[in-house]
């Protein structure tokens, strides 16, 4: 009996030996993704997610399901990743620059740390805004729209989509660098902004060039200048602020994937990985460029480098400027 009681426990042994290992080796991911948009559905952020999750799924080999969390200029959203999600890799952020680099100043106080409670999985996004005006304002040129605008100081105000948003930080941005200040209409959205640029309501607005592209191709909207360091192929004509005349002039809103801090440095790998994969793909870098911004991508470590100097760049505007949340 003794000896077939060793030898039970000998193999009760082996087996856990064996199912140890196994499990501990099992490789992320395992199962599903929640994929957190801080937006509302419709947006280029959420449009960005939906396109992102079919090619995701096919790589990770795990469902990846994306929920819209909007509220409180993305804080909402992003705040449930940052302090309520597990930290294992399977609730992930589509993190903007609002809430990771713009808002710290914007709001008096957030329930989380962009910076400290949150790890950057990889860059997706540097959508440039173009500055559109109406035709009735008669300028062709940003050298023309300055005299103008110099020439009769507040008399045209800019649109954007509410305090704080990029198109409001654009015009701020503009503003110093040019010396001239533009009155500013905080709307509800890009959407009402750009309606009321349209119909002649407003002169001026700082757009992303997917919104305003068909606008200029009818004629409705005068592009004068675009705000990234480079052209973009969606409006090749169109030259750069620095082109146009006002120098070193870079402004963006860009979008991340992050994780909350603490999360497995394997899944984090994995995830900068996959879509580094996903970007390198023709077909799709054909279609995300279609959305106005270039292909970015790159490590984790220089996504963490651009939210640190955007924080300090974008918070001092906002703090210069005063603004204060709708």
């Amino acid at each position: 009996m003794n000896k077939l009681l060793s030898v039970l426990a000998a193999i009760s042994a082996l087996l856990l030996g064996l199912s140890g290992p196994a499990a501990a080796q099992t490789e992320y991911p395992s199962r599903t993704i929640r994929f957190i948009v801080p937006y509302p559905p419709g947006g280029p952020t959420d449009l960005m997610a939906r396109m992102l999750q079919p090619e995701m799924q096919a790589r990770l080999g795990v469902s990846v399901i994306v929920e819209n969390k909007g509220g409180a200029g993305g804080n909402l959203g992003t705040a449930e990743v940052a302090r309520q999600a597990p930290a294992d890799g399977y609730t992930i952020l589509l993190a903007a620059s609002g809430p990771m680099a713009v808002n710290q100043a914007l709001f008096k106080s957030l329930p989380f740390d962009a910076q400290a409670d949150l790890m950057p999985v990889i860059q997706i996004s540097s959508f440039p805004l173009v500055l559109v005006v109406h035709p009735s304002l008669g300028v062709a040129t940003l050298k023309e729209f300055l005299v103008k605008s110099k020439s009769n100081p507040n008399q045209f105000s800019y649109g954007s989509a509410g305090n704080g948003t990029p198109q409001h930080l654009a015009g701020e941005f503009y503003s110093r660098a040019s010396g001239v200040e533009l009155p500013h209409v905080p709307y509800r959205g890009a959407g009402p902004a750009l309606t009321d640029l349209v119909g002649g309501h407003i002169k001026i607005m700082f757009d992303v060039i997917a919104s305003s592209q068909q606008h200029i191709a009818s004629g409705k909207l005068v592009p004068l200048a675009v705000t990234a360091a480079k052209r973009n192929p969606i409006l090749p004509e169109v030259p750069t602020m620095s082109e146009a005349g006002l120098p070193n002039f870079e402004f963006t809103t860009w979008h991340g994937i992050a994780v909350r801090a603490g999360t497995p440095a394997p899944a984090v790998a994995k995830l900068n990985t996959v879509l580094n994969q996903i970007f390198r793909d023709p077909a799709f870098r054909k279609r995300w460029e279609a959305l106005g911004t270039p292909v970015v991508g790159g490590s984790p470590e220089e996504f963490s480098q651009l939210i640190r100097a955007e924080s300090v760049r974008l918070g001092r505007i906002v703090r210069e400027a005063g603004v204060q949340p709708d």
